[in-house]
Formats: structure tokens, sequence, C-alpha cells
């Protein structure tokens, strides 16, 4: 064989080698979390993870979107801002997600924002945990869930039903960086129900923190007749207690930032029996609409199918995900640049009884809000 025959054979060779590895390189579409997937977040970070992948492997068995794989990377940030910079720094240089899902945190999100990243990767995320109406003006940001002050609206007309109308409000200061912006919101949503929140106090860490705030509440507000929470899931599950057996008997709904699943689990059932809780996607322990069907459905389908801990975090992942395919089907020809333009064009997307729109100007896809409360049993009802 001649040496011109060689060298075009090996040029042959490399450009085979470059095409094979730009087609393995392109042949998933890949979406990349940043989320807590240790620590005392990571039940619910978890959850939502498993939820997309339910979904992302229905849409794989039917060929992928546009003939690819869809592919989620989860990378976990422990709940620190700064570990999702550098998580989704990583997973932007290394995976080349064509689109971001499933952040938590408002200081996580902060961050982010902060950073520029998004701009600068031009990426859209796409699903996330935020009790911060500020980060929802960012236009990288969509929110496929109701945002705080739906719930609180939603808790507040519930309440106004029972002839609750003397309120409190307790928060965890991580939750709420704008304290008074919240107190404020939230007084003005009651008080549209007919309703005044007398008092309201700021969780923080520790037992004796705690009662402190109990003491406030019975101190300051002792005919109070229902306490608003909102605080993520170790913190509510600590102010319950605390309340309760400091003699507590005011009613308490909290906020979806509280996972009903880990409170259930965390809670003695006397104690936690008839605590309310706001959820933004309907109950996965039922069947009563097409999108609840889809889901159980596809449960029960999966290996091990007794062994998957079902959970509102997973219902709302499985949300995401079908919001994030339907736009990407969308999008030609698919990059994390023009899928901006389609999430902005979903518009009364019927999920199966769960609706998303994006309108101008609003980064919030839905308003479902429901509530969800915990019986003598410590089982979830509605």
């Amino acid at each position: 064989m001649t040496n011109k025959r060689i060298r075009s054979l090996q040029k042959l060779g490399l450009a085979l080698s470059l095409a094979v590895g730009a087609c393995a390189a392109h042949a998933d579409w890949v979406i990349g979390q940043v989320a807590p997937l240790t620590g005392a977040a990571s039940v619910q970070g978890k959850a939502y993870a498993q939820g997309m992948n339910l979904y992302f492997a229905q849409v794989n068995r039917a060929g992928g979107v546009q003939g690819e794989r869809v592919r989620l990377v989860s990378l976990d940030d422990r709940g620190s801002p700064e570990d999702t910079l550098k998580q989704t720094q990583r997973l932007l240089q290394e995976s080349k997600p064509v689109a971001l899902a499933g952040y938590f945190g408002n200081r996580n999100l902060q961050a982010l924002l902060d950073s520029k990243l998004l701009d600068q990767a031009q990426i859209s995320l796409v699903g996330f945990h935020s009790t911060d109406s500020r980060v929802l003006k960012a236009p990288q940001l969509f929110s496929t869930r109701a945002v705080l002050m739906d719930e609180i609206e939603k808790i507040a007309k519930h309440l106004a039903t029972l002839g609750l109308t003397r309120l409190a409000l307790v928060y965890d200061e991580r939750q709420a960086p704008e304290a008074q912006a919240l107190e404020d919101a939230v007084a003005q949503v009651v008080a549209a129900q007919g309703a005044k929140l007398l008092t309201s106090g700021v969780l923080k860490t520790g037992k004796a923190a705690q009662e402190a705030v109990v003491d406030q509440l019975q101190k300051t507000a002792p005919s109070v007749q229902a306490v608003i929470v909102v605080a993520a899931s170790p913190m509510t599950a600590a102010f319950v207690e605390s309340y309760r057996l400091e003699g507590g008997a005011a009613q308490i709904y909290a906020t979806s930032s509280a996972d009903i699943e880990q409170l259930a689990v965390r809670l003695h059932p006397e104690v936690m029996r008839g605590v309310s809780i706001a959820q933004v996607v309907p109950n996965p322990y039922r069947a009563n609409n097409r999108l609840n069907k889809e889901f159980r459905d596809l449960v029960a389908k999966q290996p091990k199918a007794e062994d998957i801990t079902v959970s509102y975090a997973m219902m709302e992942g499985y949300v995401n995900a079908k919001v994030l395919v339907e736009a990407m089907r969308r999008t030609q020809p698919l990059n994390s640049e023009r899928l901006a333009d389609s999430l902005r064009g979903l518009n009364a997307f019927d999920l199966g009884g769960y609706w998303v729109t994006f309108r101008p100007g609003s980064q919030s896809g839905s308003k479902f809000v429901d509530l969800s409360i915990v019986n003598a049993q410590g089982k979830v009802t509605q």
C-alpha cells in the first residue's frame, strides 16, 4: 500500500472518529440539575429528580425528543449557594445541558442569578423551589408551580370558610430574605379574606429559638386561631412539635416549602394531626384526573414498584419534566437559546388537569394550589 493511500486512510479514519465523537457528544439532550442530594433537604431534591427521570424514561422508550434520548444529570450542592455555583459551572462545562431544572433555595437561586452564569450560557432554568418573589423577575427562570402568595391566598380563603380570621405568621429567615415585604404581603392577602395578621415570628435553628417564638405567640396573641408557617421541613417540624408541646391549640397551615411526607415521618401522629399543607401539584396518592392516573400507572410499571416512595416532590418533578419535554419538542432547531422562546410560547398547556401558561412578563406558569392534611393515623389525606 502506498504512503499516499495510507495517509488518505488515516485522514478518513480521523474524520470518522471525529464524526463519531461529535455524534456521541450530542447523542443525548441533557437536562442539568443542581440540588441538595445530601443533607436536610435531600429528600425533596432526590424525589424531584426521581419524578423527572420517571417521565424522561417514558419519553425515551417512545423514541426520545427529535430522535435523541433525554438524560438528567444531577449534581449535589448540599444546600450551599457556593456549591450551587461551582456545580452549575461544572455542569455547563462538562455536560453541555440544553436546560437546567430542579434547583432549590432562595439564597442558592439568588447567588446563581448574581453570578450571571445563566446569561453567559444563554440557558434557562425550568422548575425550582423558592419563596423569594424577586427571582421570578429573571427572564431565564421559568416556574412550573404556583408562587408563595398563591399558596397564602388559598390558605386564607380556606380559613375564611371556617370562620378563622385571627392569624399569626412564622417563617424561616432563610426562606424569606425580605422579611418585612413578606409580612406586608401576607397581611394584605389575608385582609382581603376578612382576616387579620395579629403577630409574626422568625424561626431559627435550635430548641431555645423555637421555644422563644412559641412563647412570643402565646403571650402577644393568645387569641390566634391559625398559624401560617413558611419554612422548610426540618424547621416546620421543630416548630410544630414545640408549639404543640407548649399547649398551642391554633390550627397550623404550612406552605409547600415543607414536605408533608417528611413531617409525617418526623412527628408523632398526635402532634401532626390536623396540620394542613398547601400543595402546588395534584395529589400523587389519587387517580382522580388524567395526570394523576398517568403518574400512578407509570410508577406501578416500574421494577420493584412497591419500594418506590411516592411523594408530592416526586410528582412535581414529573410535572416539570412534562413541561420541559413539550417545550423541547416545539423547538426547531433545539438548543438552549431557542428553548426559552418555546417556553414563553406555552399557553394553557394541559398536562392532564394541570395547566401551565407563561405570559409576557410572568415567569410563573401555574396557579394550582390544593390543601393536604394528615389524619390521626399519620396518613396524608385531602
